[in-house]
């Protein structure tokens, strides 16, 4: 249990609140209320199941290069407070409890399962070989609220899919702007990231143009799912969320990073949640 518990404290479980939230909204939305008990059962088991399984890959995957970067030297496996066999065995069981929550779900749910977990391994290698690794960890967030979706109506829509690209986009900037910390070190290491070939200032920009595009996304959520005022008012607040969070970002002061990307994600994630459940079920 104690190396469980480190296991937990590597994969940041607490950070399941940049992705549950989103999964609850797409399963809000296609049961246009609550769905059965066991549905929301299983949904929560396979996002916490994938979500485990992939930071586990991560840490993994990088455990190498974490343990050369000062920022990430103290990380869990670098720092020998849990080996790799131990990290690869819960890292497995988690994969292997989301394959079956989607198979406890719908058929198609299942069928669909193999692409979320090839997006998770594959974003683990990403910075090696391309610029783009922000984008496919975009990818894999956005699938929150399109996975839950199949799992309650058992297909897919235009409009969830847009939802997932709101996700998407919203991730991949502040994603961009977290990297800015490791521009030294993945010049260094001949990583790639966009941080590393248009500087922090041209970092930053970008994602508030992500951001934006984020923003007017899910302010056109409001019209794409029927949604009312209270939806539109918890779009409004987490720009609000979203302005606040870059206006504290400055090229030559990123001290408050952390604040921005854990506290304000979190908030923006679970505002969109409580104002879509509000809108749906007044």
């Amino acid at each position: 249990m104690e190396k469980f518990k480190t296991f937990l404290s590597m994969i940041k479980v607490e950070h399941t609140l940049f992705a549950l939230p989103f999964a609850f909204t797409g399963m809000l939305l296609a049961a246009e209320g609550l769905p059965s008990l066991p549905t929301v059962l299983w949904i929560v088991i396979a996002v916490l199941g994938a979500r485990s399984g992939a930071m586990g890959f991560n840490r993994l995957a990088d455990a190498a290069i974490d343990a050369r970067n000062p920022r990430t030297a103290k990380r869990d496996i670098p720092a020998g407070r849990i080996s790799r066999k131990e990290a690869g065995l819960y890292t497995a069981v988690s994969f292997a409890v989301y394959l079956f929550a989607a198979y406890m779900l719908n058929p198609l749910c299942f069928w669909l399962s193999p692409i979320p977990l090839g997006i998770f391994i594959l974003y683990s290698y990403t910075k090696r070989f391309t610029f783009l690794c922000h984008i496919v960890l975009g990818v894999a967030l956005g699938l929150a609220p399109i996975g839950a979706w199949v799992a309650v109506r058992g297909e897919v829509s235009t409009s969830i899919v847009m939802l997932g690209l709101a996700v998407l986009l919203w991730v991949a900037g502040f994603d961009i702007v977290y990297a800015c910390q490791d521009i030294d070190f993945d010049r260094k290491e001949n990583l790639h990231s966009i941080p590393r070939y248009i500087g922090v200032t041209g970092s930053l920009y970008l994602a508030r143009a992500l951001h934006a595009l984020a923003f007017l996304i899910f302010f056109s959520a409001k019209f794409m799912f029927g949604l009312g005022w209270v939806y539109l008012a918890g779009v409004m607040l987490t720009g609000i969320f979203m302005l606040y969070q870059h206006a504290i970002l400055k090229p030559n002061d990123l001290s408050k990073l952390d604040m921005a990307f854990f506290n304000l994600n979190a908030y923006i994630s679970v505002t969109i949640f409580l104002f879509t459940a509000v809108d749906i079920f007044l």
